[in-house]
């Protein structure tokens, strides 16, 4: 067996092993100890709002979340096609979850549809996550037009320049309008008008669950839920909450 046989046999080794795809199957972080589990008697409120508003706080607090408001919003069109993308959340409390976009975007057009709704909020480095369940409403004119209002000038101008999910040949369409548009009320220090297509939506809840990561793979999950008619806490599985919500511990 000659040298040069053995240096070819290395190269291709090398090359094959540089185009393996990683293995995925493999991945995986260490979550909390036991020690850090969650559990009932650390709730610190029996409805899902203000255990929400603890958390919120917690990822509030860690420099490392850049966007703790970020959610996950997921949509089913009326053929029954699931579609998932992130938004900001912009208010919470015990009416729902607020958030802003273009009405005539393709979340817009399948809540039309289906109000049905799901939104998943992550914190990867509390390893917990809040997943919501409910139907969505449409906020008023003048609580959209408030919150357009209070957002920086460009987000404005960039809300008036995008027709959401309507294909467009090239990024130098949006550069255009955002040209024409800034010549129209920045420069003249005029209030930039909020459309007509463009407002705010609210989640009213049915079901908020409270995810959080183990080390061992058995992870806390606890769920608030509204009751199903005839359906009595027995104190054991299932728990009287605040509010009108009940409670129950799921397996992960």
């Amino acid at each position: 067996m000659g040298f040069s046989y053995l240096r070819n046999l290395l190269i291709r080794k090398n090359l094959i092993t540089r185009n393996m795809s990683i293995d995925i199957g493999g991945m995986r972080i260490k979550y909390k100890d036991k020690k850090d589990t969650f559990l009932e008697k650390h709730l610190v409120s029996k409805e899902p709002f203000g255990q929400f508003k603890s958390w919120f706080e917690d990822a509030c607090d860690k420099k490392e979340i850049l966007e703790p408001n970020a959610m996950c919003l997921a949509t089913v069109s009326k053929e029954g096609y699931p579609s998932a993308r992130f938004v900001l959340c912009k208010g919470y409390g015990k009416d729902g979850y607020k958030f802003f976009t273009n009405y005539e975007s393709r979340k817009a057009k399948e809540m039309a549809e289906n109000p049905n709704v799901a939104a998943t909020f992550y914190w990867e480095i509390l390893n917990r996550s809040v997943r919501i369940e409910g139907q969505v409403e449409k906020l008023s004119e003048d609580e959209s037009t408030i919150y357009f209002h209070s957002r920086p000038v460009p987000s404005q101008i960039a809300a008036c320049a995008s027709y959401q999910s309507t294909p467009i040949m090239s990024r130098d369409v949006l550069c255009e309008r955002e040209g024409k548009l800034e010549a129209e009320y920045i420069i003249p220090g005029k209030e930039v008008p909020k459309p007509k297509y463009w407002g705010g939506y609210i989640i009213r809840p049915k079901a908020v669950e409270f995810w959080q990561g183990q080390g061992d793979r058995l992870h806390d999950r606890i769920k608030f839920r509204r009751p199903k008619e005839g359906k009595v806490p027995d104190g054991k599985i299932l728990h009287q909450g605040e509010d009108g919500w009940v409670y129950e511990r799921l397996s992960p």
